[in-house]
């Protein structure tokens, strides 16, 4: 009997212990979330409010008011960070005259984003991972380029994650690169970001994922009274207009859900739930909200992977609103209806994300599932990544009507037999570094011998 219940007791820790699910987190990113600071978004937040508007159309020549005096201190921000960077991060306003367009531009103005790279440390790996959020903002009159304007949210919580971001990252290597932008022209029509996306598109950059953030810091929607602090929603479109063209293979493998934001939309949950407590993830299959855009759209209709995070309920009695008291509303994009602590998450996120990508291999290429034969086995195989050390590779599965990845294997071959019907499935390999971060997924794709 003694040893009837020693067996049983020995199964049932056997089933515990590997009933576990272990979250695997990478110390050295683990160390960059602690260093995210309130204080720090907080000051850097006030000090863009306290510019009086950020407008496009307003001063340039102005020391303390105005979009010009703005930029001009994130880049000394940006270069402050320049020296613990080890002169890896450098930084600069990148400027381009934008002609009156009898819409939302009355006259000619000289545009400037402001731009810090963090350069890579493998010469071989070209990749670039790109944070951003936009410099300007608006009162309800987007052509009042002198009353007051404070922005908090929109989109100063953007900008302030973005200097955040910027200064924990430059103490650090990365393989490959990272850049940080303070967008402008942004409430004009998507300005900075439109000349940026060209630019890159021009020079051929590697840009391999954006995230963009667009009003993350508040957490009370208005109408609803909403109040959590708990989720943010990452905007994503199934794929590039340019895949319109693949349209009859898209629709004949039902990858409808699987374009190129959507593999990084699912990558940004797993990997913000991981690292970021406390934090929901909420996916919105959407390119943005109505009656609204963001600059991730500019780069994606260039063909970019890019995304757009921003928070999950909106209070639009503060946002694009001349600052007022009516019926007892208060208007406005007070700083006062800023919570640090979400703003901190949010931070985070972005910051773990950009880590995890940065330090992993390049995606695995030419990934294949073969589909010559009729068989309740799936047979992938794969090519090594163009950079990166590899310590092995992901294989993912997910049924076909799951939003996420469900099942990770594990292997260093570059191929794997699944006793799972490709017919049932879909399936992606990410590459792994030696560290254990994973690059984004490559969707498998059929082919015959």
């Amino acid at each position: 009997m003694a040893k009837f219940f020693s067996i049983c007791l020995y199964l049932l820790f056997f089933v515990s212990v590997n009933a576990q699910t272990i979250i695997q987190r990478d110390p050295e990113i683990e160390k960059m979330i602690s260093e995210v600071s309130k204080d720090s978004l907080e000051s850097y937040l006030k000090k863009l409010v306290d510019f009086g508007t950020r407008n496009t159309l307003s001063s340039q020549t102005n020391k303390n008011r105005g979009i010009g005096a703005a930029r001009n201190w994130v880049l000394s921000k940006f270069q402050q960070f320049v020296t613990a960077s080890s002169g890896r991060l450098t930084a600069f306003i990148d400027t381009v005259t934008i002609k009156p367009d009898g819409r939302r531009v009355n006259r000619a103005v000289l545009l400037g984003n402001v731009v810090a790279t963090l350069k890579g440390s493998d010469p071989s790996d070209n990749r670039i991972f790109i944070v951003s959020g936009h410099l300007d903002n608006m009162r309800s009159n987007v052509m009042d380029s002198t009353g007051d304007a404070p922005g908090a949210n929109d989109d100063a919580s953007g900008v302030a994650n973005v200097l955040e971001c910027a200064r924990i990252m430059s103490k650090r290597n990365f393989p490959a690169t990272i850049i940080f932008i303070a967008v402008s022209g942004e409430e004009q029509g998507l300005l900075g970001a439109h000349f940026m996306a060209e630019k890159a598109k021009n020079h051929n950059l590697n840009i391999e994922a954006i995230l963009n953030n667009d009003i993350i810091g508040s957490n009370h929607s208005n109408e609803t009274n909403i109040i959590d602090n708990t989720k943010v929603r990452v905007f994503s479109e199934a794929f590039f207009e340019q895949d319109t063209l693949k349209a009859a293979n898209i629709r004949r493998m039902g990858l409808e859900n699987d374009g190129a934001s959507r593999q990084l939309a699912r990558y940004i949950k797993e990997t913000g739930e991981r690292y970021v407590d406390n934090l929901e993830v909420i996916l919105v299959y959407r390119y943005d909200r109505f009656l609204r855009g963001g600059d991730h759209i500019p780069f994606a209709q260039k063909g970019y992977t890019a995304v757009r995070l921003t928070e999950m309920n909106e209070n639009f009695t503060h946002q694009h609103q001349d600052v007022r008291m009516e019926n007892g509303i208060q208007y406005g994009d007070l700083q006062e209806f800023i919570d640090f602590e979400y703003l901190r998450k949010n931070t985070c996120l972005n910051l773990c994300n950009l880590a995890n990508l940065a330090k992993a291999p390049s995606k695995p290429q030419d990934v294949k599932i073969e589909i010559h034969r009729l068989t309740n086995f799936s047979n992938l195989s794969w090519k090594v990544p163009l950079s990166g050390n590899v310590k092995g590779y992901y294989v993912l599965l997910r049924e076909t009507t799951s939003a996420f990845w469900q099942k990770k294997f594990f292997t260093t071959a570059l191929k794997m037999d699944l006793p799972y019907s490709k017919d049932n499935y879909f399936f992606a390999v990410q590459s792994v570094g030696d560290e254990g971060n994973e690059s984004l997924p490559s969707i498998s794709q059929p082919f015959r011998k």
